[in-house]
């Protein structure tokens, strides 16, 4: 067998020390590629924060259509927030924007403000 080779019988020290130093470079490079997704995917808190007062506001716009003595709520705020949650690129835990949401709608749906159409009369 050749010594250059890293053969079953004889191992070469070189051969060894060479496999050493290729898998602390794969190791390193592992480590830095993880550190570098986890720096990216980490929000600051005060995004967190904004992010939730977003879903707040949103949350609570309703669309209330009236013709008169009938009313017809929609909440148009949950359904685009619901669009939004979804398509969010740096994501929040999806259940926390899911309960503001819900939270604010009916918040929303009892207090007097939002969008107030009045079709007919």
């Amino acid at each position: 067998m050749s010594r250059t080779t890293c053969g079953r019988a004889h191992i070469d020290l070189q051969c060894l020390h060479m496999s050493k130093q290729k898998s602390k470079k794969a190791v390193s490079a592992r480590t830095k590629a993880r550190a570098k997704v986890s720096a990216t995917t980490q929000e600051y808190d005060g995004v967190f924060l904004l992010k939730i007062v977003f879903y707040l506001i949103l949350g609570s716009l309703w669309l209330k259509l009236s013709s008169g003595n009938n009313t017809m709520p929609i909440p148009v705020g949950l359904i685009i927030g619901i669009l939004f949650a979804f398509h969010d690129h740096f994501q929040i835990d999806r259940k926390i924007e899911y309960a503001v949401l819900l939270v604010a709608m009916l918040i929303g749906y009892f207090a007097p403000f939002g969008l107030y159409i009045s079709v007919g009369q």
